[in-house]
């Protein structure tokens, strides 16, 4: 049976392909899902239409995060935290507490776009990865010091 996806789908194809798949397959998961289209060339027509308006506001997406990008390199975040002998954290900086830090900043970033691999938990600078779309990530100065009592 062929159907035209409407979204990607890992190890299927991408959005707005045609593929052939079991009926089975079809009837019970993509379709019911709308993750596909019967392929007739009444639905050709819309997924293209589709495909033309999600190409178009994907590369708008893709210009503001390259200009958002471009406004973050320059950013230093400064978060105090107590700390004690060796420059150890009593705690540590995670990514919402990055968020929080820059949207005192007048930055609304999500902090799940944060990509903090292990949470902070020593004083020091950092450099943390933000990934604003799927091709921008932008690279985002952190300096924790220590807390004045």
């Amino acid at each position: 049976m062929e159907v035209i996806l409407r979204e990607d789908i890992e190890k299927l194809g991408s959005r707005g392909q045609v593929v052939k798949v079991a009926p089975g397959y079809a009837r019970n998961y993509l379709l019911p899902k709308r993750l596909a289209f019967e392929a007739t060339e009444s639905n050709k027509k819309i997924v293209e239409q589709e495909r033309q308006a999600y190409l178009r506001r994907e590369t708008k997406a893709q210009g503001e995060a390259e200009d958002l990008s471009k406004l973050l390199t320059g950013v230093t975040v400064t978060i105090a935290q107590k700390a004690g002998e060796n420059d150890q954290l009593f705690g540590s900086v995670t990514a919402k507490d990055i968020a929080e830090a820059l949207e005192r900043q007048n930055f609304t970033i999500d902090r799940r776009k944060i990509e903090l691999d292990q949470p902070i938990k020593q004083l020091g600078e950092f450099a943390v990865p933000v990934k604003l779309h799927r091709a921008v990530t932008a690279d985002l100065k952190v300096v924790v010091v220590k807390e004045e009592a």
